[in-house]
């Protein structure tokens, strides 16, 4: 009984579509029917293809070459680094960046990125059709525009077309540079372009200038979790930015990770380990990672700019190996902050500097020039160990000498007074020298005084 009434159900519903398709009974008028269906499809076709040939050849006569992926000039950062190779600082206009060659990436950072942005970066045509299906199923859902680019497609959004709003014209356009860029160049050229040129958060701008930025670190001496890091940060780098104030690039590298398995890259035990690796991450204090021994590379970049200017300095990709010692620079700081914290209070003593110098060849080893550079309240920036300043205790050996000279003795007294000096300048008539505890102390041994 309940098959009977299952094969009727399905006889009742094929009638009512054959109602539909074929009003009018008789095979004459089903062959009419199907006839004009096909006729307009024919030319629903037709038309479906001339409007998509209008819409490329409308928004391609204006477009500029994909050769401007090579020839964009893409400013590079200065990088001054300490004796050791130890990155100091970046000197940059608007982006963080340092080119890097494909054979410097490691592999593991290629795979992650493609595993997770394209995976058939290799086999495609520079564009994707179930990306734009997902990307035309948004416009018609309200849900706007996005996903589906390839990698070759995202590059050309960052090269060539950043300037442009998210529209369907630059879909279009986007879609006519990707099919141009992929016939062009070679996969591992456009991988490395894309590598060098998309946003890792922050002012950094591909995989070198992200690496040094959060790991201290060359991209080629990354490992695994590092690797599956930076590779997802493209897709949010302002969501991704460790130096948000959330930990939502844990989740997101999870997600990386587990791409490459799937794709058979990396295995399950792989995986597990480098998650733990990227939940353990710290990445210091995002101003402490964007310049070291700040007053030294200030002092480098103004020498840097007088011999080649500062379009060189700030766009020209120098790479600067100094004369510091970061690990004697550090200690150095230490030393002035804990000697200046002890003499504060007492003394009202609030800043002070250091050098250290090789006595052989004069090389500057270290370099403080305040307790705090990032301290304003003490104008911490400005750099005491290179100031011009009054002499001062510089000048005792050679008044002392010429005072035994003329007769003194270590037993001779003199008067530590308030004692006001004639300047000849009318504006500042007088110049009242005082010790730097403020005091004075009246009659006073040569010997003691020195």
């Amino acid at each position: 009984m309940q098959d009977f009434r299952s094969r009727r159900r399905k006889h009742n519903f094929s009638r009512f579509f054959k109602s539909l398709l074929f009003p009018k009974s008789g095979p004459v008028s089903n062959v009419m029917v199907i006839s004009k269906l096909t006729t307009y499809a024919f030319f629903g076709i037709i038309a479906l293809i001339v409007v998509i040939v209008g819409l490329f050849i409308w928004y391609g006569k204006d477009l500029p070459t994909p050769g401007k992926l090579v020839n964009n000039n893409l400013s590079e950062s200065t990088r001054i680094y300490d004796r050791k190779g130890i990155l100091l600082y970046s000197v940059y206009k608007n982006e963080n960046r340092v080119y890097v060659s494909l054979n410097d990436i490691p592999k593991t950072l290629q795979k992650a990125t493609i595993d997770i942005e394209d995976r058939n970066f290799y086999t495609n045509q520079g564009f994707s059709l179930k990306g734009y299906l997902r990307a035309f199923i948004g416009i018609i859902t309200l849900r706007g525009i996005s996903g589906g680019s390839t990698l070759t497609q995202q590059l050309v959004r960052n090269v060539i077309l950043q300037d442009l709003a998210q529209t369907p014209s630059r879909k279009i356009k986007e879609l006519i540079l990707a099919i141009q860029v992929d016939k062009r160049y070679s996969k591992d050229q456009i991988l490395e372009m894309y590598l060098n040129d998309v946003g890792y958060g922050g002012s950094n701008t591909g995989v070198e200038a992200a690496s040094e930025a959060y790991f201290g670190k060359h991209v080629k001496e990354i490992d695994l979790a590092q690797s599956a890091f930076l590779a997802g940060l493209p897709q949010g780098p302002s969501l991704y930015y460790p130096y948000n104030g959330h930990k939502y690039y844990i989740a997101r590298t999870q997600e990386v990770l587990s791409a490459m398995v799937d794709v058979g890259d990396i295995t399950q035990k792989q995986a597990d380990s480098a998650n733990k690796e990227v939940a353990g991450f710290t990445f210091g204090n995002e101003q402490d990672t964007s310049i070291k021994a700040p007053h030294f590379v200030m002092y480098v970049k103004e020498l840097l700019a007088q011999k080649f200017g500062d379009q060189a300095v700030e766009n020209g990709g120098l790479q600067v190996t100094t004369t510091l010692d970061y690990d004697i620079q550090k200690q150095a700081e230490q030393i002035v902050k804990e000697e200046i914290d002890k003499v504060s209070k007492p003394d009202h003593v609030t800043n002070g500097a250091s050098i250290v110098r090789d006595a052989k060849t004069g090389e500057i080893i270290s370099m403080v020039g305040s307790k705090d550079y990032f301290d304003t309240t003490i104008d911490g920036n400005f750099n005491d160990a290179l100031a011009l300043r009054q002499p001062g205790s510089s000048l005792k050996p050679v008044m002392y000498a010429t005072a035994f000279e003329k007769g003194y003795t270590p037993a001779t007294e003199v008067m530590d007074v308030k004692t006001d000096f004639p300047t000849g300048d009318p504006t500042t008539p007088t110049f009242t020298p005082a010790n730097y505890n403020g005091k004075f102390n009246g009659p006073v041994q040569l010997r003691f005084a020195l």
